[in-house]
């Protein structure tokens, strides 16, 4: 009797130690999904600058749109977080929007070589968001599962481990960026 008892106590124990590294390998996964999206997020931030003093060589008089791009894209860094990250982003998008706008006024920009490499450069930069974007909702969504489900979430609460929120884009953004030349 005291043998069986003493198996289903060890049992129980592998059981509480599975879930909980089950919890724990989610939360890193999550943690290092969110920091990829960090490195592409610098990436397209660094990519910034160049992209704006190309246009600013052939389109001088639009100063608003420039300004803009310099404050979104500096409330941008300074975003902490996949919600206020996420709403920054967007309104850096939108500037960027913005100033594709602007170029396609000016032919000789359009024809430009380092201005075509610049955009080919943050279209390849977008895509990797978007997929480091994906695989991190899809471990967030897997964390947040296993938090909610019983009986990990007894264990969850116990330990502290808290939902973790998705980065997600803005409804307009949903539709992918038209980049022409």
């Amino acid at each position: 009797m005291l043998l069986a008892f003493l198996a289903v106590v060890v049992l129980l124990g592998f059981f509480l130690i599975a879930m909980y590294n089950s919890l724990v390998q989610l939360r890193v996964r999550s943690e290092s999904a969110w920091s990829d999206i960090d490195v592409q997020l610098k990436r397209r931030h660094d990519l910034i600058p160049n992209l704006v003093e190309t246009v600013k060589g052939y389109a001088t008089h639009e100063k608003s749109t420039f300004e803009d791009i310099a404050k979104f894209r500096s409330m941008a860094m300074q975003a902490t977080g996949p919600v206020d990250k996420a709403a920054a982003e967007n309104q850096l998008t939108g500037a960027l929007k913005s100033l594709f706008a602007v170029a396609e006024n000016y032919p000789q920009l359009q024809a430009s070589q380092e201005f075509t490499q610049l955009q080919n450069s943050l279209s390849e930069i977008e895509d990797a968001i978007q997929n480091a974007r994906r695989y991190y909702n899809a471990v967030v969504r897997d964390l947040n599962t296993k938090i909610q489900s019983f009986p990990t979430n007894i264990l969850a609460g116990m330990f502290g481990f808290q939902q973790k929120q998705f980065f997600e884009t803005a409804a307009a953004d949903r539709e992918p960026v038209a980049v022409k030349f």
